[in-house]
Order: C-alpha cells, then sequence, then structure tokens
C-alpha cells in the first residue's frame, strides 16, 4: 500500500507496510502515482514487464525525458525488490496470535479522587464525578488495585500507574502513600513502578514539586494555551479564571525537571481553532514538552468540533508545523507530542495493531475499586468488568477489546495511517459510533493530518542536517 503527498514543498511517498519513507523529485512522484494506479501489488517483476513500460510511456512520455523515467523506473524495481515499496501486508495473519495471547495487565489509571476543584466546560468528567457521586480513593482500595496489577501483571516487569482524577491533589495524602507501598512491593515481586500523575495545578505546592521529581516518571500539566483561551474553559466553580495561578506553578515545576519528563497538555474546541497560537504561546512560556488534543463532544454543545471546521484544522496543523520547523531551526525548538513519530523503530507491531490496550492490558480503576477498559468508559455501567476485590469478572468485555485491531475496524483496513494510529481511541469510536470497532471519523481526519506533518518535519529537518 501506497500513500504520497505533497507538503511544504516536499513530495513523500509512504510505503505503508514497511513503514519506509521516500521523499522524492515530481517525476519520480508521478511515476510511483502511475504504477500504483495500474497495479498496486507490483513487484520487481511486473515493473520489469515490457507492458509496464509502455504503460509509463504512454502516461508519462509527454511529460517527462524517457531516459530517466527509465532509469527511474529502474530504481524504483531494485527498492520494490529490497521490501522497501510497494510491500506486502505481512501482519493481518499475525493478528490471530495477538489475539491468542494470554492477558496480562500493565497498567492501571487510578481515578484518585472523583472531585475536582476547577469546573471545565468541556470535562467529559463531569467536575470529576464520572456521571456519578463525588469521593475519594481510600489508600485500602488503591492498595488491592496495586496488588491486583502485581498479581495479573505476568513475567512483565515494569508496570505503569497513572493518579488521574478529577484532580488527584486533592487526595494527595493517598497519592504519597500509594506510591510508598508500590515502592515496598518492588523488589519482593521483582517489579518496577512508573508512576505518573496529571494535575490542573492548583493545589502545586513546593511539597508536592519535590515528591514528584523523585518518584513520578510523567507529570501532566492541564493548560489550555492563552489566558482568554484558558480562562473561559477552565474556570473556578464561581467563574474566575485560573491562568494566573496555575501558569506560574507549571513554568517553576517544568524548569524544577529541566524541561523533561512532564507535558503541557491542553484541549482546543470549537471556540480556539486557531489552536496553533496556544502551543506556540506554550513555548514562548517556556515550555518545552506539550501536547494540544480536539475536544470529543457531543454534537450539541456549541464548542464540540464539526466537520465543517475540519479544513480549518487541516490548514492550523500546517501552519504549526512550519514554525515548529523553524523554531527547531532557529535553535528554540520544543516537542510537540503529535508531530513526534520514530521512523527507526517506534513500538512493536502488536501495539501498532491493537493501540493502547485499554480494557486488556490498561484499565480504570474508581474511587470504589470498580475496573472499567479505561478512564473514558468509568460511569458506563454496560463497560464494568468487575472489582479490585474480584478481578476481572465480565470477561466478555475484555474478550471484546482483545478484538478490537486495526484489522476489525472497517475504516482502517485501506487507511495509510492505521500503523501510526493503532485504529485510534476505543472510547471515541464508541461515543460516535455505538461500538469500540467503529471510528470517530473527524478524529481521524486529524489524526491523518498530524502524521502526515510529522513526517514532513522529519524530511524538513533531515534536509536542513544533509
Amino acid at each position: 500500500m501506497i500513500h504520497q503527498y505533497q507538503n511544504n514543498g516536499y513530495s513523500i511517498v509512504l510505503d505503508v507496510n514497511s513503514g519506509c519513507v521516500h521523499v522524492v523529485d515530481q517525476m519520480c512522484y508521478d511515476l510511483i502515482a502511475c504504477l500504483d494506479r495500474s497495479n498496486p501489488e507490483q513487484t520487481k517483476d511486473t515493473l520489469a514487464l515490457d507492458s509496464t513500460w509502455n504503460m509509463v510511456k504512454e502516461e508519462l512520455g509527454q511529460m517527462y525525458d524517457e531516459t530517466e523515467l527509465r532509469e527511474a523506473l529502474s530504481d524504483i524495481a531494485e527498492l520494490t525488490a529490497n521490501g522497501q515499496l510497494f510491500t506486502k501486508d505481512i501482519y493481518e495473519d499475525y493478528i490471530e496470535e495477538v489475539k491468542k495471547r494470554k492477558t496480562v495487565v500493565k497498567a492501571l489509571c487510578l481515578h484518585i479522587a472523583h472531585d475536582c476543584n476547577l469546573a471545565c466546560k468541556y470535562c467529559f468528567a463531569e467536575e470529576g464525578e464520572y456521571h456519578g457521586r463525588r469521593a475519594l480513593m481510600s489508600f485500602e482500595v488503591g492498595k488491592k488495585a496495586l496488588d491486583f496489577l502485581i498479581a495479573n501483571s505476568g513475567q512483565r516487569r515494569n508496570l505503569e500507574v497513572d493518579f488521574f482524577g478529577g484532580e488527584p491533589l486533592m487526595n494527595w495524602q493517598v497519592v504519597k502513600d500509594l506510591v510508598a507501598y508500590g515502592r515496598a512491593q518492588e523488589k519482593k515481586y521483582d517489579k518496577h513502578f512508573r508512576f505518573t500523575l496529571t494535575t490542573n495545578g492548583v493545589l502545586l505546592n513546593d511539597e508536592v514539586q519535590e515528591f514528584a521529581n523523585k518518584e513520578m516518571d510523567n507529570v501532566v500539566l492541564s493548560i489550555d494555551g492563552r489566558r482568554e483561551v484558558h480562562d473561559f474553559m477552565r474556570p473556578f466553580r464561581k467563574g474566575a479564571g485560573s491562568y494566573e495561578l496555575v501558569v506560574p506553578k507549571f513554568q517553576k515545576f517544568a524548569d524544577s525537571r529541566k524541561q523533561m519528563n512532564y507535558y503541557v497538555r491542553g484541549t482546543f474546541t470549537r471556540n480556539n481553532l486557531d489552536f496553533a497560537d496556544d502551543v506556540l504561546h506554550y513555548a514562548d512560556l517556556g515550555f518545552e514538552q506539550m501536547s494540544m488534543e480536539p475536544v470529543v463532544a457531543d454534537p450539541s454543545e456549541d464548542y464540540a468540533i464539526k466537520e465543517e471546521d475540519i479544513p480549518a484544522i487541516l490548514k492550523e496543523y500546517d501552519r504549526l508545523a512550519l514554525e515548529y520547523i523553524k523554531r527547531k531551526k532557529e535553535g528554540r525548538g520544543f516537542n510537540f507530542f503529535h508531530f513526534m513519530l520514530d521512523l527507526k523503530a517506534g513500538p512493536c507491531v502488536a501495539k501498532r495493531m491493537a493501540g493502547c490496550g485499554s480494557g486488556t492490558e490498561y484499565l480504570a480503576v474508581t474511587p470504589w475499586g470498580d475496573l472499567y477498559p479505561c478512564h473514558q468508559f468509568v460511569g458506563n455501567e454496560k463497560f464494568l468488568m468487575g472489582n479490585v476485590d474480584t478481578g476481572v469478572v465480565n470477561t466478555d468485555i475484555r474478550d471484546e477489546f482483545k478484538t478490537c485491531n486495526v484489522y476489525a475496524k472497517p475504516g482502517c483496513k485501506d487507511c495509510f495511517a492505521r500503523f501510526y494510529c493503532s485504529g485510534g481511541c476505543s472510547a471515541n469510536a464508541y461515543n460516535c459510533s455505538g461500538s469500540i470497532n467503529g471510528a470517530y471519523e473527524i478524529g481521524c481526519e486529524m489524526q491523518k493530518k498530524r502524521i502526515e506533518c510529522a513526517i514532513m518535519i522529519k524530511a524538513a529537518l533531515a534536509d536542513d542536517e544533509a
């Protein structure tokens, strides 16, 4: 499968199944397109056929020199013979092996607090309540959750635990106690916990910072960008904005971590389709690690992204990509999560096909110990899988999520982005289509554009280094 596009003056050819990226001239770009239209299953043998050359000569002979076309065709045949172009999909059969593997749990999202001190307008958790009641997780429930993770992790040594909410700092002592308990279990069971904290920053102080820098492998700091954007969407419950309070704390915190192992994470809505300005605002504030996620909301909400917004959003990603390159070359670069792409390594094949592992390897735990496939399913009783006392008892849900992969989703099978997005978010798919194997089509369009931008950025920066 071949995907071709042009961006920022670069003609890019992606061989989807091998992951090889080729930056080519216009003649080669047109030639590959011609060959792909004629036969998407080209091989070194079909490329050597006289009929193939005759077809190329007929379509492109008036535009390009025949000698140069022959040389380019020979180069394409060599790339194909070397498994770098027109490669076959060898992974679909492998997915059956992935499904048969014993399920082990590698990560938990601990809902340490179903409560929050902000009233973010787009919050899917309803100010921390998750369609239920306000509650704080007890140490006993959290302890059982960590015990469950250890017991169900098999031979996997590295385990992930996210302290999530609501706002986790509203239950800070339990966070500290659970970290201490986890550390005490590491040597006993030959495990290692990687802890992550997500916070809105309202309660962030020196003591939290010191502890987090010692114990948290990653910290997510929630801020939506420019003051006016942030304060509009992330106010206190009485309406006052939170920007002025949290930004200086976040700046101090990021610097204390030497600008590593954290993210400032924002959400953009229909109200700020110029979100590139918010990302650049992060950079101007001194942050070097950042993410900006599109809101996923009920279409009836005035801030929900609509289909007619997509062209403007795609142009905005292009604008951000150009500024991203410019700042990198000027020595004042930053890392934007959605533009970070490893073309040489990256996730294993199984992860590329099946994604985050929600419902199988990754589970969410409520303050009272209920288990759900991930934090976005919490509160939907249809997806209640069990609890920390019984473990997973509704194995049908787990089995359903085990089938969730790029080959089970009709919209993914022929999509060039499938091995980069891994089928996208199951929760978004379910909320928008009614099936975890469905598609959130608006999100798909954005994801494809981000991937195209990320690859183009690689080409631009490599070109500058050459």
